[in-house]
């Protein structure tokens, strides 16, 4: 008799229906685990939202708003590279 069971993992990560919902975990691990990817920009910046691949990160100081506006390309590729997929491919800065 072959076994139809699978785990909850592999039918979360391959089940078409659930697509909403680990777009919307996936987002939400962006927003939680930002100041373990950056630790040195705990005190800068805070991360909002994560929705449609765009992390809004509230900088309230216009100085290291425009520094980080530089260096937003390596903020982009160190956080994909941290989760191993594209998670996001912009990031707004609030004030």
């Amino acid at each position: 008799m072959r076994s139809s069971f699978k785990s909850l993992k592999e039918v979360f990560r391959k089940e078409r229906s659930l697509a909403g919902i680990r777009d919307l975990v996936d987002s939400s691990d962006v927003v939680v685990k930002f100041h373990e990817i950056f630790p040195n920009l705990e005190k800068v910046a805070t991360p909002l939202s994560c929705e449609k691949k765009v992390l809004k990160l509230k900088v309230e100081n216009p100085a290291w708003r425009n520094e980080l506006k530089f260096m937003e390309t390596e903020l982009i590729e160190k956080t994909n590279k941290y989760f191993n997929e594209k998670r996001i491919n912009q990031i707004r800065f609030i004030g």
